[in-house]
């Protein structure tokens, strides 16, 4: 099977960094972003089929997959989803595109809420998948998320420690035992990527900035009343934790104006567990 057939491959310079990018289709602009520790070729089964009613961007975080690994500072500032968000504004500006939808998987999910409270003249529609924001889910954790999501406290503890222990085995530790949802090609990209320490160290300091810094933004969020006001969709995985631990649509429409969505019948992976369901729900809202 070939990855991503008739996408052009582009390595765009942004602030910082430089990211890697695919595009395909024509029509209004949609860019896709991935979650951990996967990189945009999670996308694989869902991406061709929306370029054929969408130009689809998709785009490996700054850390992950063939994107660079800037330096940290003290405060995991370069790992922010604040400036990532404004890494794919500038990839999609390289494309023509000063607005578009986004959809986000995870991390990618996480950037893209970011990239709406901070920039919201440039998404037109948000889909997030299987996250409530980080906000939320450090404010309600409790022993459950804590067993559950354990890795969130452990990628966040001072350099160097997880880089040292994940150093041991990348692949099981990061996925959990959850690699079994993924086709062999996509897989082998991820091992790939996982592979170089200086993708594990970026992971490790996406998640300090996750307990710190992105943090801190929503917090800043929160107090001053700021919300999404483009159109989202939430979609998460039934066979999950999200819908066991939260009322995940009312979470939203504590930070959005105009929320819907369901569960699939799918664990976190979705793109790759239920592509077909993915591709429904994403075309009907995008369409809407």
């Amino acid at each position: 099977m070939i990855l991503f057939e008739g996408f052009e491959k582009e390595t765009v310079e942004v602030g910082g960094a430089e990211i890697l990018a695919r595009r395909a289709g024509d029509g209004p602009p949609l860019l896709l972003l991935h979650g951990n520790p996967q990189t945009h070729v999670m996308w694989h089964l869902v991406a061709p089929r929306l370029a054929e009613d969408f130009t689809v961007v998709v785009a490996d975080l700054r850390g992950y997959g063939d994107s660079s690994k800037p330096p940290t500072d003290d405060d995991h500032g370069p790992y922010s989803k604040r400036t990532m968000a404004e890494d794919q504004i500038s990839v999609m500006r390289h494309f023509g595109f000063d607005s578009f939808a986004l959809c986000g998987h995870d991390r990618g999910g996480r950037v893209g809420y970011r990239m709406a409270l901070d920039h919201p003249d440039v998404v037109t529609k948000l889909a997030v998948l299987d996250i409530v924001p980080t906000w939320e889910a450090f404010s309600r954790a409790d022993m459950s998320f804590g067993i559950g999501y354990w890795h969130w406290f452990f990628l966040a503890q001072p350099y160097d420690l997880p880089e040292r222990l994940l150093a041991a085995d990348p692949e099981n530790t990061l996925f959990r035992g959850g690699n079994e949802a993924f086709r062999p090609e996509a897989m082998e990209e991820y091992r790939r990527c996982l592979c170089n320490p200086e993708t594990v160290h970026a992971i490790c300091e996406d998640y300090r900035a996750a307990a710190t810094i992105d943090f801190l933004h929503d917090a800043e969020d929160r107090e001053a009343g700021r919300r999404v006001t483009s159109p989202m969709l939430i979609l998460w995985g039934s066979k999950g934790n999200l819908g066991e631990w939260y009322d995940v649509l009312e979470i939203w429409r504590g930070w959005a104006d105009d929320v819907r969505g369901r569960a699939l019948d799918s664990g976190h992976y979705i793109p790759e567990e239920a592509p077909e369901e993915t591709l429904s729900e994403i075309r009907e809202f995008l369409r809407g």
